[in-house]
């Protein structure tokens, strides 16, 4: 039941700022329509297909100040404690939408780890299952 909650808050907080934002104002959905995101914008998280990279959490827990804010946490896998909690960010965009990333080669991963600054190896481990070759 926590985990439906969580995302159904996550869901309202969406509603709320796309009308807050002016985006969205006026907007009157139906259920179906919004479980079949008929709307504009899109609600990405860390560890999701589009941004398989969990470690970008802690990106967000810090320019938030998340743990002090909300006093959620972070394990070392950066799974949230308490475990029905949520993250991710908004994009207004009216040409946003979801999409999935591929396979990376090592280039890319290089490529990565340069710019987060962060070794090949701990890059490779934590996108190990959108990796195209054996590390």
């Amino acid at each position: 039941i926590a985990d439906r909650l969580a995302e159904a808050m996550a869901e309202w907080l969406h509603r709320q700022a796309r009308q807050d934002w002016g985006y969205g104002a006026g907007e009157k959905l139906t259920n179906d329509q919004l479980i079949n995101e008929a709307y504009r914008g899109i609600r990405p998280a860390p560890g999701y297909p589009a941004c398989p990279d969990h470690t970008e959490k802690a990106t967000l827990f810090r320019l938030l100040d998340a743990e002090t804010n909300t006093g959620i946490s972070l394990t070392e896998s950066f799974a949230m404690l308490p475990a029905a909690s949520v993250s991710g960010l908004y994009f207004a965009h009216p040409a946003a939408r979801y999409f999935a990333v591929d396979r990376i080669t090592r280039e890319q991963a290089e490529s990565y780890a340069r710019r987060k600054g962060m070794p090949l190896r701990e890059v490779e481990r934590w996108l190990s299952p959108n990796l195209g070759y054996e590390p």
